[in-house]
This record gives C-alpha cells, sequence and structure tokens, in this order.
C-alpha cells in the first residue's frame, strides 16, 4: 500500500528570526484549513545581493525547526537552498509538483501579497494548478484576486511582530524573550546568529 497523497500547504519566508507569530499562522492553517501539512519553506540568501541583515541559511532553518519542535503537521523546508536564485515561486512549486507527484500544494501567503500577486511571474499558472489561503492583513487591501475561486481568506490571529524589530532589539542588547519561542530564543544566544548584524 502507498503513502496517501497529502495536501501541504507552503509558508515560504526568510524567517529571520521565526518568530512567535509565523508559528500561530501555521497552527492556524492546521486548525482551520484541510491541510495535512504546514511546509514552511526557508528563502535563501540571494548570492548576487550584498549581504544584508540576513542570518546564515542554515542558521534560520534550524531556527525553524527549534520553532516547530515535535509537531508532524508542520515541517521546516530547505527546498529552494538547492534552486537557482532567485527562486521564484512558480518554479519551487513546480519542482515540487515533480518530486512530490501524488501531492497537492497550495500557498499561504499574506493579505499584503495578494494585492500585488498579478505581478508575481506566471501568477496565473499558479493559480490554475494551486490554491492560496491568505491570512488576511489590516491596512491592506486584498485585490481583485480575493474573489478568485482559489482564493480562501481566513481572519487568523495576528500579532503586530516584526524580524526586523526583533534583530534591533538583539543589537541593542534588549530581551527578545516571548517575541521567540525559548528554543528560538536559546539558539539565538548559544549560536550568536544576529551577533554581527
Amino acid at each position: 500500500m502507498g503513502i496517501a497523497p497529502k495536501k501541504i500547504g507552503l509558508f515560504f519566508g526568510s524567517f529571520n528570526p521565526v518568530h512567535v507569530g509565523h508559528m500561530i499562522i501555521a497552527n492556524h492553517m492546521i486548525n482551520e484549513t484541510d491541510l495535512d501539512q504546514v511546509w514552511m519553506v526557508v528563502s535563501p540568501q540571494n548570492p548576487h545581493k550584498k549581504k544584508n541583515t540576513l542570518a546564515k541559511d542554515y542558521d534560520r532553518l534550524n531556527m525553524v525547526k527549534e520553532a516547530i519542535g515535535d509537531n508532524i503537521r508542520i515541517k521546516a523546508s530547505n527546498i529552494e537552498f538547492g534552486l537557482p536564485v532567485p527562486s521564484y515561486t512558480v518554479d519551487t512549486l513546480a519542482y515540487l509538483t515533480e518530486k512530490y507527484p501524488k501531492d497537492e500544494f497550495s500557498l499561504i501567503m499574506g493579505g499584503d501579497n495578494i494585492g500585488s500577486f498579478h505581478k508575481w511571474k506566471n501568477y496565473e499558472t499558479i493559480l490554475k494548478y494551486h490554491h492560496i489561503f491568505v491570512y488576511s492583513r489590516p491596512n491592506y487591501a486584498l485585490g481583485d484576486l480575493a474573489d478568485h475561486p482559489k482564493v480562501t481568506i481566513l481572519d487568523a490571529p495576528l500579532l503586530d511582530i516584526s524580524a526586523s524589530y526583533i534583530r534591533k532589539c538583539i543589537r541593542e542588547d534588549k530581551s527578545i524573550r516571548y517575541l521567540v519561542s525559548d528554543r528560538v530564543y536559546e539558539f539565538i544566544k548559544d549560536s550568536g546568529a544576529y551577533k554581527f548584524l
């Protein structure tokens, strides 16, 4: 007997660092949709861009793993680390569909992204073959695609936390406890992942 096909939601991000707001969204998608799993896809550093405030790729991946802990329905993915940069979502979806032909992949994105989704590379192809789950964000217009049959709008509990604010706290030697999970907090403290940013 083969493995049953899965419905997988792809939650892309730099997760720099992953914080409790990200985890609340991932968990909400598991609770409120028919997704079997959420994959948190860590975006790689673009080698053509100057090194900015991004921590190392594998540090960010490991922090996502630490944040997830033992939840088997949420997974950290480094799938884009081996793909050409910049990685376009349509290409990542094509690669995953070929690699896991039985599984069904959807996108998870914020309301700030769906409004400009028509500017994405081959966005019509994405909408033709994949569903999009959108967590609405205050002060962002959802645009015309909000009514598309392949788009589902969800009211997720959102926290007004940004990774840039967390990095600023680290630079200023302020506590980030409770903004990130305990395990991510320990990882940042022990690894010095953001020491030189």
